[in-house]
Order: C-alpha cells, then sequence, then structure tokens
C-alpha cells in the first residue's frame, strides 16, 4: 500500500531548488529536485539513492535517513513514517479490535462532549450518547473515511469539510506505513480510490498527517453549527486504538448547542444507552 521508494519521490518533487541552494533557470523540466541533487545534499551516492526510488535498497542506515529528512525538510510526523517505511521487513502485527469493558466504562464518564473509540482504520468501535446525536445515527460499525468521502459533501455535517479530508488521507497514509499488511485497510483504500476522485488525487501526493487536537465544526441539522475542539488520545496497550473527544469551549454557543441536543434527545420516547459499542470488528 504504501512504500520507501514511493514516499521518497513524492517528498523529493516537493522540494524548491532555491530553498537548497540550487540556481534554477527555465529550461529545468523537473518538478522539485533531481535524484543526484538529492544524492548530493544527503552525502550518498546517486546509484545507491537511485537503487533507493526504484525500491532496490533496502533498510538505509539512521544516517541516511537522517540526511534524506533534512534534505527533503520533512516534519516530525513525516519524519516518523519515513522511518517506518524503511523499516517494512519487521511488520507491525495488524491489532485486533476488542473494546476492553474498562475503556467502555470511562467512555460513559463523558457526559456532556461527543467521545468515540476508533481503529486504525478509523472504524467507531464505540460511542458515547452525545456522539450517536451529533451524527444522528448509530456510529459504531461507522467508517469516519467512508462516510467522509463516499457520503459527505462540502455541504453536509462536516462544515470544513476539505480539511476533514485531508486529515483522513494523512491519517490512512500513516497507517498503511504502519500495518502495510492489513487485508481490510488495503480493501478500504481500494474502495475509497474507487469512489472517491477527491480521495484518488490526496492519495497520490503521499501525504502524512497525526491526528492529535484541533477545531472542528459541525453543521447538525437540529442545533445549527457546533464548533468543537477535537482531542485524540492514543490508547497506550499497542491497540491502534484512540479515543477522540469533541468539546465545547465553556460559555460558547457550542456548549449550549450540546446541552440542547442532549435535551431534545431526553425528550423522545426511547431509550438511549450511555455507551453503545460494537459486538465486533
Amino acid at each position: 500500500m504504501d512504500d520507501l521508494a514511493g514516499f521518497l519521490r513524492t517528498r523529493r518533487s516537493r522540494v524548491d531548488p532555491a530553498v537548497v541552494g540550487i540556481p534554477t533557470d527555465s529550461r529545468r523540466r523537473v518538478e522539485g529536485l533531481r535524484r543526484e541533487e538529492v544524492a548530493h545534499l544527503s552525502g550518498v551516492s546517486v546509484d545507491y539513492y537511485v537503487r533507493l526510488e526504484q525500491g532496490r535498497a533496502t533498510q538505509p542506515s539512521e544516517q541516511v535517513l537522517d540526511a534524506l529528512a533534512r534534505v527533503l525538510g520533512l516534519d516530525e510526523t513525516e519524519r516518523g513514517h519515513l522511518y517506518r517505511l524503511s523499516r517494512q521487513r519487521r511488520r507491525a502485527k495488524v491489532p485486533g479490535g476488542r473494546v476492553r469493558p474498562e475503556l467502555l466504562r470511562i467512555l460513559a464518564l463523558v457526559a456532556d462532549a461527543p467521545a468515540m473509540i476508533m481503529n486504525h482504520r478509523l472504524d467507531v468501535l464505540a460511542e458515547n450518547r452525545l456522539a450517536g446525536l451529533l451524527y444522528g445515527r448509530s456510529t459504531p460499525g461507522l467508517n469516519i473515511a467512508r462516510h467522509i468521502f463516499l457520503e459527505e459533501t462540502e455541504r453536509g455535517l462536516y462544515v470544513d469539510w476539505e480539511k476533514c479530508t485531508l486529515d483522513v488521507v494523512g491519517h490512512l497514509r500513516l497507517a498503511a506505513g504502519k500495518y502495510p499488511e492489513d487485508p481490510r485497510l488495503a480493501s478500504l483504500i481500494g474502495e475509497l480510490a474507487m469512489g472517491s476522485e477527491r480521495f484518488r488525487c490526496l492519495w497520490a501526493r503521499a501525504d502524512v498527517r497525526a491526528r492529535t487536537h484541533g477545531r472542528k465544526t459541525y453543521r447538525h441539522p437540529l442545533v445549527g453549527l457546533l464548533e468543537l475542539h477535537q482531542e485524540n488520545f492514543a490508547l497506550p496497550d499497542e491497540s491502534g486504538m484512540e479515543l477522540l473527544v469533541l468539546s465545547a469551549a465553556p460559555g460558547s454557543p457550542a456548549e449550549d448547542g450540546l446541552r440542547l441536543l442532549a435535551s431534545l434527545d431526553a425528550e423522545s420516547d426511547d431509550a438511549h444507552p450511555t455507551v453503545n459499542a460494537q459486538v465486533r470488528e
């Protein structure tokens, strides 16, 4: 799904030669740096770098990786991805999908903010009551990437739909680098590529993004705009899961909106569980 050679080629094409001190003129036809320029700036032979980009050289040393990361201007997330791709002979075991009961109890304690537990494929494994109300449906079993690219549009639930698509593709790129032998992840990526032109274009860019925190704005049909803060908590048990919490600033319109959303649900005749979890992955 992802490899070192392809990642190096896309990063090389994005480096402005002028930034690294290489003069350019109108006759230059290569976008970004040439292979020999990357090799020279990194202190490796041209032949070795060419073999890296062709997938014929594997597991470069840390010194070589550090030099390539410096020349290609990689940020911390991209640097980590580069190192994982270089070690793909040591495959990470694809984690399972069972959510421990203790995690469900913690999820139930988050009462005033939408919260979900997701895996590395962005499958929702469990939700609290407010998360289901935000999405207007039971989310366990829902794949967020499929939802954004194949079900939603820029006029749907996500106000910042284009930014959401960047985040999703960047996350899936990281997951593909970490779990290259996950058949379900490969199937999901293939499905998204077949069904979404935007996904195909973004995937070809090979950008990686770490999902940690940020602002997310939702357009809810009942309570209007909800500007929320998203925090992603990676669970420290090699499960590949993360707890996602969407909180509203105290005294903000979003806080009032979440409170109104919860009260509208409380007025309905149907009983809703505090936590809803997927039975199996």
